[in-house]
């Protein structure tokens, strides 16, 4: 199916969500994927900030990784016209984020330079505590964090599901992130994480799967 919205399922997870979220009242900006299930995520979630006078930036480049139906999404004039008694800015959507081509291609180093792209993003923005709203793939390349990642149908990541992140010290342009102490302690306890050795072997992995599935590439030519 062609970028599907959230089934009553996804509806309901996501009221929970909005109950659990324990940060509403610090949150400065929402930004999502502009993939209709994300955006009626975020409106359904994040009601709070919502009723307060926030909008929701689309943000083309955390879309999902594959190039599959429904991974695509829509024409940004159709969802202009579908949310446009929202506060959604799509002013940032290409018309050519649906193409699958180029910077949108369903390729493993584009994706890593998309999601540096995110993170370069979100780091130059004036806001502190930013929300973004993407999805269970793409979010192990943004966050360079791919424990659990062979768990659960091609993402570590549950519906729904939030982590903490901040900006880590370091020169460069990566951006890197760091999940937050309180974050990881919620989701492992005392679990030790993962070195950038096992890191770096699991996201290798990951990759076969998913290039031996037809999912995702690892390089095209």
């Amino acid at each position: 199916m062609h970028d599907p919205s959230l089934t009553p399922l996804g509806e309901a997870q996501c009221y929970q969500l909005c109950q659990d979220f324990p940060y509403h009242s610090s949150v400065d900006l929402l930004v999502a994927s502009p993939l209709r299930r994300t955006l009626y995520t975020t409106l359904l979630g994040f009601q709070p900030e919502l009723q307060r006078g926030l909008t929701i930036i689309a943000l083309p480049e955390a879309q999902e990784l594959a190039d599959v139906p429904c991974d695509t999404g829509s024409n940004v004039k159709i969802l202009e016209e579908e949310f446009r008694d929202h506060a959604i800015d799509f002013s940032l959507v290409e018309e050519d984020w649906t193409s699958n081509k180029g910077k949108w291609a369903a390729d493993a180093e584009i994706v890593e330079k998309r999601a540096r792209e995110v993170r370069q993003w979100l780091k130059a923005r004036p806001e502190k505590d930013i929300v973004l709203v993407t999805h269970g793939g793409f979010l192990h390349f943004l966050t360079e964090d791919w424990s659990d990642s062979t768990l659960l149908h091609g993402t570590g990541w549950a519906n729904t599901e939030f982590r903490s992140y901040n900006f880590a010290h370091e020169s460069g342009d990566n951006a890197s992130i760091v999940e937050t102490m309180a974050s990881r302690q919620r989701r492992k306890g005392s679990e030790t994480p993962l070195s950038q050795t096992e890191q770096r072997e699991l996201k290798a992995a990951k990759q076969n799967l998913w290039d031996e599935s037809g999912y995702f590439l690892q390089s095209k030519v």
